[in-house]
Parts: structure tokens; C-alpha cells; sequence
């Protein structure tokens, strides 16, 4: 099995998948009556005591693109499978278009040859895990040895029907690859179809994510490469470094004080050029200056506030340099009162 992550198509995955193994079957020595047009359910046979095994080729490919939620883009699967008698071959495809997703299947039996067309609506298939997608996960499971509890997703039966799937960790195991003996990570997916019995997958998976076998629960065959392949390492996650904080002595630095200098005499001809263009800023400013002066305040802070608090639009207008007025000695007024007084005096 081969898989790659590509960045392309606007950094989509891609996902190229290639398995070409002996399935193993035990079939009997009678003669073999293929009943089933997919080949997701394995052909019953006749029953017989003697079961002699019989080695098939088969050869799956599965190439396609997904987004970086898994949504299918585009995918292209095929496998086949020679029997002795009777050859069976099904391929897939699946292409997004604006907001379908068209698929078609083509199911040939020896001569027989069936077709079918369908499309679903981009909405109705939120969640959906295609045969791409499930590589992918099913890599992820291995890198961590863990499935997610309660993995529940929309995915298609043999028969191009919505359904959904849920997956299962089934321990580890050790098997027989060639000469060599091997460790796998086990998961079982289950499709649940809605109007047949649900059919279960076990991929024997390992460490790297590659697929070293496959069964299909109830079948009398299963599927497994002839030799194990090239395993990828685990990368080695070097610790970030570490950089002790210097001081900056900028002054000490040639070219950041050359910037610094540059920078300054920027703005001190960008000032000028303004103070230049706005004469009535240089009066302002100098006529604050004279009156803080003469006041002489404590608070040169809210001195500042109020005196520039009158050109302000949105705040309502304040006693100019209230802060600095000395305290009346005589007692404030009432106009009310005296306003009363006089009524009484007139009355």
C-alpha cells in the first residue's frame, strides 16, 4: 500500500493508494457459483465438507483528493478480483460538482456489466467518510494505537447508499508476514446499511499506518501483502532551543543606531514642515505655555485638561482654568434666595 499527502488544489490532501495481494479463500473443491454482483460481500458457495484453499489475485487502487475536513473532492476507486472461474471487477468514482456530489458505480461479472448514477446533495453528506478519507484515518489510528470512542460517520454501502459506519480498536497482535513476524494495530469497521446486514472490515494495520491485511467478517478468504514493507520511522521530535535574553545595547550597534538617527531627523523635518504649515499650533502651544507659567499649578496634568477642554466637540464646556482660580473668600451667592428676597420686597 502507498500513500502520499500532496499540497496541491489549493492545500488539499491527496491520497494514492495501490494493493496488489493473494487473497487467500477456501473454497470448495465443487464447483464455485458467484452469486454476489460487488465485491463487497463474498460470494457464497456451495456447501460442502471439503474445503480446499484456493488462491485468488486481487488488486485494489484508490486514488483521490480531499479537503483538509476530508470532504471528497474527486476519487477514483477499482479493485479486482480473479477468480478461477468467474473474474468480478467494481470501480467507483466520486467528483465534487458545485454543491453535488456525483457518483458513478460500474459493476462488471465476467460479461455482465452494470451501471448506475447518482448524486447528493453537498448538504446531506456533512460527515461523510469516503474510501480516501477512511485511509486516512485509519493511518491516523495507527500512528496513535487508539480509535475515538462513539466514531460514528456517514459512509456508503456496497450498493452506493448513505449509511453510516462506526469503528472499533481491536487490540494488538502479532502475524506471520512472509518470514518475518510482525506487530498490527487492529480496527474494525462496521457499515451499517439500512435495508441489508451490516458488514464488518478488520484492517490489520502497522505501526507506520501501513495496511498489512484485511478481512472481511463472515468471508472465507481475507486479503494480505506477501512481504513487508518499508516502514517509516517515527520522527524524532527535536526540544525547541532555547535563547537566553540579552541585553539590546542599541547604541553600541551600528546599524540600528544609524536607523535611530535617521529616523529622528525624519521626524523632527516632519514636525517642523507641520509647525510651519499650522502657524496657529505654534500660537496655541506658546499661549499655554505663558499661562501655565503665570498660574503656576500644582496639578499641571488637569490644568492642561481644562484648558484645552473647550475645543473639545463631544465634552460640554468648563470654566477655563478652573483648577488654578484661588478660592473667593466671601460666601457664594444664592440666586434663588435672593431672588425670593426681592419678590417679598416688591410684594
Amino acid at each position: 500500500m502507498k500513500q502520499r499527502k500532496c499540497m496541491g488544489h489549493g492545500g488539499d490532501w491527496g491520497v494514492n493508494h495501490s494493493l496488489k495481494v493473494k487473497a487467500l479463500l477456501s473454497l470448495p473443491c465443487g464447483h464455485p457459483t458467484p452469486e454476489s454482483p460487488s465485491l463487497g460481500h463474498h460470494p457464497p458457495f456451495l456447501q460442502s465438507p471439503a474445503l480446499s484453499p484456493v488462491t485468488a489475485a486481487f488488486t485494489s487502487l484508490l486514488p483521490g483528493y480531499l479537503s483538509w475536513k476530508l470532504e471528497p473532492m474527486e476519487q477514483h476507486n477499482q479493485e479486482f478480483i480473479k477468480f478461477p472461474i468467474l473474474p468480478m471487477e467494481r470501480k467507483m468514482s466520486l467528483l465534487k460538482q458545485d454543491d453535488q456530489l456525483a457518483m458513478t458505480r460500474i459493476v462488471k461479472e465476467g460479461e455482465e456489466v452494470k451501471t448506475e448514477v447518482t448524486s447528493f446533495p453537498w448538504h446531506s453528506i456533512a460527515g461523510f467518510v469516503s474510501e480516501a478519507a477512511n485511509l486516512v484515518l485509519l493511518r491516523v489510528m495507527a500512528w496513535r494505537q487508539t480509535v475515538p470512542s462513539n466514531a460514528r460517520f456517514l459512509a456508503l454501502d456496497t450498493e452506493g447508499k448513505l449509511c453510516y459506519s462506526t469503528y472499533q480498536a481491536l487490540g494488538s497482535q502479532t502475524i506471520q508476514v512472509g518470514h518475518q513476524q510482525v506487530e498490527v494495530f487492529i480496527v474494525e469497521q462496521t457499515v451499517h446499511s439500512e435495508k441489508g446486514i451490516p458488514m464488518s472490515c478488520q484492517f490489520y494495520l502497522l505501526s507506520d499506518g501501513h495496511l498489512a491485511k484485511r478481512i472481511q467478517v463472515g468471508s472465507p478468504g481475507c486479503c494480505m501483502v506477501t512481504k513487508v514493507p518499508i516502514l517509516r520511522e517515527e520522527d524524532d521530535i527535536e526540544p525547541r532551543p532555547v535563547f537566553e535574553k540579552k541585553p539590546l545595547l542599541w547604541e553600541e550597534d551600528m546599524e540600528l543606531y544609524s536607523r535611530f538617527m535617521d529616523r529622528k531627523e525624519e521626524l523632527r523635518l516632519s514636525h517642523s514642515s507641520y509647525l510651519r504649515l499650522h502657524p496657529e499650533a505654534q500660537a496655541l502651544i506658546s499661549d499655554f505655555l505663558l499661562f501655565l507659567l503665570l498660574r503656576q499649578p500644582a496639578d499641571v496634568v488637569t490644568f492642561a485638561a481644562e484648558y484645552f477642554g473647550p475645543f473639545a466637540k463631544r465634552h460640554p464646556p468648563t470654566p477655563a482654568l478652573r483648577s488654578s482660580n484661588r478660592p473667593s473668600p466671601f460666601r457664594a451667592l444664592d440666586l434663588e434666595c435672593i431672588d425670593g428676597e426681592e419678590d417679598q420686597a416688591g410684594s
